[in-house]
């Protein structure tokens, strides 16, 4: 007896840049009842997995720029189910943005409703942001925490020297930095960052802890 070959799942479906089968499968699963959040962590291993098949060769920019449209689409349906499930009253500024390099976004912008919903103040500086625009926006809003987000491991570079010029430009007074999107500890180390997160909700939890 034959058995029934395995579906892939949503961040293969997603890294294959399947447009129509990641959707259908992503409003089946809303509509099943599923956690938003956890279909959105799903799909986002799916654009670090098409970020890096393109760091290899094996995609093209357009390869990378489908899997953050798709990505994008995604966003579309689950955000306004995320703002209606969170709140709270912390309070905070934060300037978000996605560095030097770097196109992705939509993990920034998820990121950026479930802070908003959380009481926060939040300036996005929007996507591929060299470290002196960082700089300056910093300079001018004085935030707590400056949220770094990238999914391309080249990208790295761009962090640290985001981080570094604006430790030294500001000295003990300047903000403290959370990196997300392809991250972890050792990322955190080599880039001077106080935090790290790879999904939304732990990036919330970080900021309060750092305001706190």
């Amino acid at each position: 007896m034959k058995k029934a070959e395995k579906k892939p799942g949503l961040s293969a479906l997603l890294a294959g840049l399947q447009e129509d089968a990641v959707l259908k499968e992503v409003d089946r699963r809303l509509k099943e009842g599923e956690d938003p959040l956890s279909l959105v962590e799903e799909c986002q291993k799916g654009v670090r997995l098409a970020g890096e098949q393109y760091e290899q060769g094996i995609y093209f920019i357009s390869g990378l720029i489908m899997a953050g449209e798709i990505m994008h689409e995604v966003g579309d349906m689950v955000l306004p189910l995320l703002k209606r499930q969170v709140s709270g009253s912390d309070s905070g500024r934060i300037l978000l943005g996605t560095v030097e390099g770097d196109i992705h976004y939509i993990g920034k912008d998820i990121m950026k409703v479930l802070l908003h919903c959380h009481g926060f103040t939040v300036f996005d500086m929007g996507e591929d942001v060299p470290p002196t625009e960082f700089l300056v926006k910093a300079r001018e809003i004085r935030p707590h925490i400056v949220g770094l987000s990238c999914l391309l491991q080249s990208c790295y570079e761009a962090m640290r020297a985001t981080i570094g010029l604006v430790r030294a430009e500001m000295g003990q007074r300047g903000p403290s930095f959370i990196i997300g999107g392809q991250v972890d500890e050792q990322i955190r180390r080599y880039t001077g960052a106080d935090g790290w997160a790879t999904n939304a909700m732990k990036g919330v939890r970080l900021c309060q802890q750092l305001v706190r």
